[in-house]
């Protein structure tokens, strides 16, 4: 059954067009997500659905007895309201019910109650009975729980934005509704939460309008998405991957179809230049046609953000932590954590919300000291450090002024000289932008203008943390590339499970008290083998510990006690040799490799010494790789011998 339908809505913000005679329906069953850059405008079409916002032309129409509720990106609050008043807000007589009863409590809470007020409780106690307002009350405070909010009484206005984004995303599933909307829905929340609400909505009856960039999110809830790319909305039936075949076909016929649009021109151009003697009303009728054909505006190829990976040189030395503590007051947020970062590690942290995620990465960028042990930074590190409460952009400046207060130019790694318009540009922000006031960019358009202001610096080593919140899914997807070609090393927060399994290769997961756990591999191997060492039985009948990187590392089986380690306690004079020497052997090959390229692209035409040149750079591939693998082993032969040594 229909329960909603749009009619050639159109929207502008100054001179940008959000949206273009944009027309849809949604039934009942319906579980949408909505795609597309930042600043595209999915948020506004959100807001024109939920009736927030109106459009400067066109409808939205609901059915008659339809039900909305919206979760905006940026939640609105009476700031003296307790969590609980914010959550049984609204007109429905349940709702006012169990604001005045929670409000009885809490007053019974302070003092003894007097005879009428004792009244009033049971009035209202009788009221919810027949409501069944107890069982909406028992899912609120559940779900609030789940979303890590356990002082109900607590003054909203005392709390951080992410916790007040999920008290009103509680807020959102609490309320009855025949359609829900939510924007942003899996920002501020850890995996474990994210894996929740994914089971919620999946069991959820009614129909689901989202914005969201978590891939596996779309993959998992959504039956159909929506792409709004230049004012234009795009319809695909299916998940996420059906909607990147999907979205492939269209772009493919939309390039054939401007092949023929072309062809067809350059015929017509031929055809008129002839001056053909034919009847003129024949000769008007092609004319016409060629004029209204080259009028026609053809789709624009999306915008791609690319940049190439600019660098400082990297030493041996990257960042050193050696029994690392850190507490704040009670709270032991690091126990004793070793660990020697790599030129080339690609690192996941992931854990709870509070654990000490953040307070790892501000430890690593020396923000931060240590209670006890030390952490050293090697002296040619240039840490780019991406923090989740960096500075709030906003008010007058100019997009192109903030970059220039940066770096007017910076190099990339071809070799080429970039100046900040240009930077701009491969980011997303054309020339008719650089030059508008930041306070007028979206919240994901400024999370792009500030890594790019990170990246004119040419960092080698990246701190990031929650870089992917608000990231559009494009974005995302040419990071990832990005951080594939850095040379570097990268050790990123994130509750992105895509991201984290398309990036890193070692995890680091905060388990309480202190204890950070490694794991080799991406996010879904951490995820399959930490669940299966806590649910698998130990030899005594107590959960199993997950296995740690060092045990994977080496196989280790874990039937009964865990196997004790045999690491020896030293290198052999043979590898102590080898692996003094593999780095510069390393460079030596990264040397050849380069210097071959640059033999290529001179060669130019000369096909004979092209193919001999390109044998021989798969060759010094071949050898790269293999010494790559090698100094991985033996660095993590020494890291172990090392944490053998600390233990003794």
């Amino acid at each position: 059954m229909s329960i909603l339908s749009a009619d050639k809505l159109c929207k502008s913000y100054g001179d940008k067009v959000l949206l273009d005679s944009v027309s849809f329906g949604m039934d009942e069953g319906d579980r949408i997500g909505l795609i597309g850059v930042n600043g595209a405008g999915k948020s506004t079409l959100l807001k024109l659905v939920a009736g927030v916002e109106w459009a400067e032309a066109g409808t939205v129409t609901l059915g008659g007895s339809v039900n909305v509720q919206y979760l905006p990106q940026e939640p609105v609050f009476d700031q003296t309201a307790t969590v609980l008043d914010q959550v049984f807000y609204g007109d429905a007589p349940v709702m006012r019910v169990l604001r005045q009863y929670e409000d009885m409590l809490e007053v019974s809470s302070q003092s003894p109650l007097a005879d009428e007020q004792q009244a009033r409780l049971l009035r209202l106690q009788s009221q919810l009975e027949a409501m069944d307002g107890w069982q909406l009350e028992h899912e609120a405070k559940g779900i609030l729980t789940r979303l890590g909010i356990t002082d109900f009484q607590a003054t909203v206005g005392a709390l951080s934005g992410g916790q007040r984004k999920r008290i009103a995303l509680a807020r959102a599933l609490i309320q009855p509704s025949d359609l829900l909307i939510l924007d942003e829905p899996t920002n501020h929340i850890d995996d474990e939460t994210v894996l929740w609400l994914e089971t919620l909505l999946q069991k959820r009856k009614g129909a689901l309008f989202m914005v969201t960039h978590d891939r596996y999110f779309l993959d998992r809830v959504v039956n159909r998405i929506f792409e709004l790319d230049r004012g234009r909305l795009y319809q695909y039936p299916g998940n996420y991957q059906a909607f990147l075949e999907g979205k492939l076909a269209r772009e493919a016929q939309e390039r054939a179809s401007e092949e023929k649009r072309q062809n067809f021109l350059r015929n017509e151009v031929e055809w008129i230049k002839r001056g053909p003697k034919a009847r003129g009303t024949k000769q008007k009728a092609r004319t016409d046609r060629y004029y209204d054909i080259l009028e026609q505006t053809p789709v624009a190829e999306s915008g791609v953000l690319e940049w190439s990976a600019a660098a400082s040189r990297l030493g041996n030395t990257v960042i050193e932590l050696e029994n690392v503590t850190k507490a704040y007051g009670e709270r032991v947020l690091i126990r004793d954590f070793s660990y020697l970062v790599k030129r080339r590690d690609r690192i996941g942290v992931v854990g709870p919300n509070g654990s000490g995620k953040s307070t790892l990465l501000k430890l690593l960028a020396g923000i931060e000291t240590p209670d006890r042990g030390s952490v050293v930074i090697g002296a040619t590190v240039k840490i780019g450090y991406f923090s989740q409460d960096h500075e709030e952009l906003g008010g007058n400046q100019r997009v192109i002024e903030y970059i220039r207060e940066k770096a007017h130019y910076v190099e990339t790694a071809d070799g080429q000289s970039i100046s900040a318009a240009q930077m701009l540009e491969r980011f997303l922000f054309p020339g008719s932008v650089q030059w508008t006031p930041i306070g007028r960019l979206s919240g994901g358009e400024k999370r792009r203008l500030a890594l790019l202001r990170m990246l004119m610096s040419a960092p080698n080593v990246l701190l990031l943390d929650e870089l992917t919140n608000d990231l559009d899914i494009p974005t995302l997807s040419v990071l990832e590339s990005y951080l594939d070609d850095f040379p570097g090393a990268v050790i990123v927060v994130s509750h992105d499970r895509y991201f984290l399994d398309r990036v890193v290769e070692n995890v680091f997961a905060f388990e309480g008290e202190g204890v950070i756990a490694r794991f080799l591999g991406n996010f879904s191997d951490y995820s399959i083998q930490s669940a299966t060492a806590s649910t698998a039985p130990s030899s005594q009948g107590e959960p199993r510990e997950p296995r740690s990187f060092a045990q994977r590392e080496q196989g280790v089986e874990e039937r009964g006690a865990p196997s004790q380690k045999r690491t020896p306690l030293k290198l052999t004079f043979k590898e102590q040799k080898e692996y003094e020497e593999i780095e510069d052997r390393i460079a030596e090959a990264e040397q050849s490799r380069r210097e071959i390229a640059e033999q290529m692209e001179r060669a130019g035409g000369d096909y004979e010494r092209v193919q001999a040149l390109f044998a021989d750079q798969q060759a010094v591939e071949a050898r790269l790789n293999e010494l790559l693998e090698r100094w991985t082993y033996l660095s993590v032969r020494v890291e172990e011998i090392e944490q053998n040594r600390s233990t003794r």
